[in-house]
């Protein structure tokens, strides 16, 4: 008897616990909700504490700079340290060497605590959509209303695999590259790295170590220096970063509205690694993947590939489904001028891949549009409270 009652009250009791998990929350009121706690989120923070205007930051990680931990081992940034650090706070170290992704992780996750930025870690935020002049920003069982909301992410949401891929045999391990993290994930044999831009290109030199590698894709070019070299230090990388991706190629240029839309389907150049370290790694480059035959990749000059692995490093959708409202082209991208959605009065858009510049997703960079969407946010806050 004794035992039944303790069973029956250890079943009332989690009863009771799923009843108030389920219970509908009052709604939480803020004047900003900012998602994402990457650095544009925390970019867009903080700006918008600088202007006194009240927000939250939600992120589906369980750390501020997860985002970053979760890439492959070996990832480096592209740029060096002096052009890695968000406003307010510069990144620490020699300022040429070329930091970690798990150092990168460890500085926004500083970053976040020394300007006290109210992040909400471990909220995946499930639809965005409007309840009259507010948004309604649902979470869980948490509801959020705000008169603004800055969606605050990169373009690369969601992996972008070809349909074909579901044709390959099932004795070919395939991975997109935003779950590659090391080698000993890939079995023994030869590995087809599919895309050619800078991703491909780290992971094939790597994976080349120890398997025959075949990288398909077009040629996307490579940036006329090595950013690495002595003279990158002193002049190059500054006039590459700081000029002609954050000055030039910019929605305000003649030369960025042409290039940009090139970018946006092509892909940006090869930054780090150069022709040459492919071929002496050993790296195979052979045309685009075109399809399956008999359950073996196809190229698109008729040969297949007899591999192990694929690694499709074939980019993402922006991932956007989530966010109910109108603001879309045909493409699903997000209709916006300097990340200010068209139609949508409290609707914002940080960190999307040339959102201004082709800097717009560069640690460097992303501070610029973040300024710009906060002070327009500010500036709506006090016209609406002057009113």
């Amino acid at each position: 008897m004794r035992d039944l009652l303790v069973e029956e009250g250890a079943a009332l009791r989690a009863l009771l616990e799923r009843l108030e998990r389920d219970r509908p929350k009052p709604p939480e009121r803020v004047e900003v909700v900012v998602i994402g706690a990457g650095q544009a989120g925390l970019s867009v923070g903080y700006h918008l504490k600088r202007r006194g205007v009240p927000f939250v930051i939600l992120d589906s990680h369980r750390r501020v700079g997860d985002s970053w931990r979760q890439r492959w081992d070996s990832l480096r940034l592209f740029t060096p340290a002096r052009f890695d650090g968000l406003d307010g706070m510069p990144f620490p170290g020699d300022p040429d060497r070329f930091p970690t992704k798990d150092e990168m992780a460890d500085y926004l996750e500083s970053y976040a605590e020394r300007f006290a930025l109210p992040v909400q870690p471990g909220v995946r935020v499930d639809r965005v959509s409007r309840d009259g002049d507010r948004y309604v920003v649902m979470a869980g069982g948490r509801r959020f209303e705000a008169a603004h909301v800055v969606v605050a992410m990169a373009s690369y949401q969601r992996p972008r695999i070809p349909e074909f891929a579901r044709e390959l045999d099932s004795g070919i391990l395939q991975m997109h590259s935003g779950d590659y993290r090391r080698l000993s994930q890939l079995r023994p044999g030869g590995v087809l790295i599919a895309g050619a831009g800078n991703s491909g290109a780290e992971i094939a030199i790597e994976v080349a170590r120890e398997h025959e590698v075949f990288m398909a894709g077009r040629d996307v070019g490579q940036v006329p220096f090595r950013i690495h070299g002595a003279p990158a230090r002193l002049f190059l990388a500054r006039f590459l970063f700081r000029f002609v991706f954050h000055r030039i190629l910019t929605l305000g240029t003649a030369i960025g509205r042409k290039v940009a839309p090139i970018l946006h389907s092509k892909g940006g150049p090869l930054i780090r690694t150069r022709g040459g370290d492919l071929a002496a790694a050993g790296v195979r480059r052979v045309p685009r993947v075109a399809g399956v035959r008999d359950g073996r990749p196809l190229l698109e000059d008729g040969r297949v590939l007899d591999v192990a692995n694929v690694v499709w490093c074939t980019g993402f959708h922006p991932g956007f489904s989530w966010i109910e409202l109108p603001v879309f082209d045909a493409h699903r991208e997000p209709v916006q001028e300097r990340g200010v959605a068209a139609g949508e009065p409290g609707l914002y858009f940080v960190g999307l891949f040339f959102l201004y510049a082709l800097s717009s997703t560069m640690i460097h960079g992303v501070g610029r549009d973040a300024e710009h969407v906060a002070q327009v946010i500010a500036s709506r806050v006090g016209a609406r409270r002057a009113a």
